[in-house]
This record gives C-alpha cells, sequence and structure tokens, in this order.
C-alpha cells in the first residue's frame, strides 16, 4: 500500500515538474518539503523520468500543432480571397510570406543534415570517430618532412 502511495506521489510530481513548476511549487502542490523535491531532482532515474515525460508531452502538443498547421494555412489561403478586404489579403499575404521562408530554409537543412548524416553512416572510414559521443577529426598531417 505505501509502495502504490509513494508510487502516486512520485507520479502527481513528475507531472507538476514536466508542466512547468518550481520545485517549491511542486512541493506545495504535492504536500512536501521543497528539499524532498530537490532531493528527487538530484536522482538520475527520477531525472530520466522526467525528462522522457517532458519528451513526451513535447512530442504529443507537436503533433497537435502539425494537425492544425494544414487548417491554418488554409485560412490563410481563403484570407487572400478577392471578395476579402485590401488590409485583411495583406496581412495574410505577409503571413503566408513570414511563415514560408523559414519554413523551406528549415526543410533545407535538415534534408542537407540528413543527407551528411548518411555520407558519415555509409562511410566505415570517415573522417572522424565518436569517442564518448563526441566528434574527434585526426590530426592534420604535418607537410614538413
Amino acid at each position: 500500500m505505501a509502495t502504490r502511495r509513494r508510487k502516486k506521489a512520485e507520479e502527481t510530481l513528475l507531472m507538476a515538474l514536466a508542466h512547468g513548476a518550481t520545485p517549491t511549487q511542486a512541493a506545495e502542490k504535492n504536500g512536501v518539503h521543497k528539499r524532498t523535491v530537490q532531493r528527487r531532482l538530484a536522482d538520475p532515474e527520477f531525472q530520466r523520468k522526467l525528462t522522457a515525460l517532458q519528451a513526451e508531452m513535447l512530442q504529443s502538443t507537436t503533433g497537435l500543432m502539425t494537425a492544425a498547421s494544414a487548417g491554418s494555412v488554409r485560412t490563410l489561403v481563403l484570407l487572400q480571397d478577392p471578395s476579402m478586404p485590401p488590409n485583411v489579403r495583406r496581412a495574410a499575404a505577409r503571413d503566408i510570406l513570414g511563415l514560408t521562408l523559414p519554413w523551406r530554409e528549415k526543410v533545407n537543412c535538415e534534408e542537407r543534415l540528413a543527407a551528411l548524416e548518411n555520407m558519415v553512416a555509409d562511410s566505415p572510414q570517415s573522417t572522424s570517430e565518436l569517442v564518448d559521443g563526441k566528434a574527434i577529426l585526426p590530426e592534420k598531417q604535418s607537410s614538413e618532412g
């Protein structure tokens, strides 16, 4: 019973922190001392759970925003109809242009990064070696002989 209660308290604390509560706010919400929250935050396993929960929430939110974006673009396109007042058409055009260029640049960068990653993955003798997740570039050969 105590284990179940402790697990529920941990879930409540994780949710509060994942939704942006400060340690003090999370402590107050969960009826524990601020130091208890700080101890939990210092625990690597708790940090892993918190990070995973935040990533899950972010992915869910991103999915919702992506789904809604098609409707938003459709709205901007409809606002450019000649029957709309000129100021509305101008604002819609400005919004479309302001969003399209950065979006296109982002897609271009992602494509270029994917191509580079594929090149590195396909090359058995790549120009760098990963050590502890960091790229170590080979030393340049000296031209002095």
